[in-house]
């Protein structure tokens, strides 16, 4: 019969027989098991096994179920060997906390919200010192948002020197590039640019430097998180469940790669006609709510869909700065009071 066969044996059943004897000693060495046998069309089960039968192949499919102790350990060993070859932190010179702002989906106002955290968490405390680092090298947003030009000076020790406005220092990708001018670069170019960005400025002593990431999940990010020690991550989403199923991606990015989330940004969560005041959620209401819920984390901001957001960030008098006394203006400094070091 088929399922008797046993190539290379002129007695299959004693040969499939001896196989099966020999495997259960291994089986009970490794102690607590669970295991499906599936050989010559004859299925062997463990506790919880299916019979699949499979005619003449032969398969074999062992699964092992761990104790605590076990399982911990080989966690550890796992962590152990992923961790070779991975860049060793380093913190940038003179900046106490990195907060990096970043988003899945590109076009959901992360960049507006780094620059008016940047400006919230400076207005909040005259005393601390704040810097923003603009990485996203194909599409720089933060020369526009702070209305700042030109080339870095070099200090002494040629270290690029920050721009500075509105009592913020900034360097970003586009200060060394024309504003116009694309950046057709392969990723080994990207990730030297960015290695820039991190070692070759000279920030002085700051109390927070805030990163405006890039969209995605990519090598940006990787190499970001890998290279500098950071106090947390501040993901930005509309509510719309494309943009949340990205974002959902980039927390678990940063999980990963341990990093802590401090938590969401609901973007364009409403908008409010100026005439008739009628409220109409553009984007769906409270997807970001819910996403944070299934995440349990905190949402630090809601924000409107609002005109004056978005001509404040255009004319580059952003909007923390401009109107910090209006609603739009007020939503970073009232809300994202758990970031490290805010009481």
């Amino acid at each position: 019969m088929e399922a008797e066969r046993c190539y290379g044996t002129s007695s299959p059943r004693a040969r499939r027989d001896g196989f099966r004897i020999g495997l259960q000693t291994v089986f009970r060495a490794m102690g607590v098991w669970r295991r499906l046998l599936v050989f010559g069309g004859v299925s062997l089960r463990g506790c919880g096994g299916v019979r699949v039968p499979l005619g003449g192949s032969r398969l074999v499919i062992c699964r092992r179920q761990f104790s605590g102790a076990e399982s911990e350990t080989l966690k550890q060993r796992r962590s152990q060997i992923m961790s070779r070859g991975l860049p060793k932190q380093k913190p940038i010179e003179g900046v106490k906390q990195v907060i990096v702002v970043a988003s899945g989906k590109g076009g959901v106002g992360k960049s507006t919200t780094a620059v008016n955290l940047a400006l919230a968490l400076a207005a909040n405390d005259s005393s601390k010192a704040v810097g923003l680092l603009d990485v996203d090298v194909y599409g720089p947003s933060i020369p526009k948002m702070m209305n700042l030009k030109g080339n870095p000076e070099l200090s002494q020790s040629n270290l690029m020197r920050p721009l500075l406005n509105y009592g913020i220092a900034c360097m970003s990708m586009g200060f060394l590039v024309e504003e116009t001018a694309p950046l057709v670069w392969r990723g080994l170019m990207v990730m030297s640019a960015i290695e820039k960005l991190l070692r070759q400025v000279d920030w002085g002593q700051l109390d927070y430097l805030v990163v405006d990431m890039p969209p995605g999940t990519g090598d940006v990010q990787l190499s970001v998180s890998q290279n500098i020690p950071i106090s947390g991550a501040v993901i930005v989403s509309t509510p719309q469940d494309i943009a949340l199923m990205d974002a959902h991606k980039g927390a678990e990015m940063f999980r990963k790669v341990h990093v802590p989330v401090l938590g969401l940004v609901q973007n364009m969560s409403v908008f409010q006609c100026p005439k008739c005041k009628h409220k109409t959620h553009i984007f769906g209401a409270d997807g970001a709510r819910r996403l944070a819920r299934t995440l349990d984390l905190d949402i630090l901001g809601d924000i409107p869909l609002h005109l004056n957001i978005r001509e404040a960030s255009d004319t580059g008098q952003p909007i923390v700065f401009s109107q910090p006394e209006s609603d739009e203006g007020s939503f970073e400094s009232q809300n994202l009071l758990t970031l490290p070091g805010q009481n």
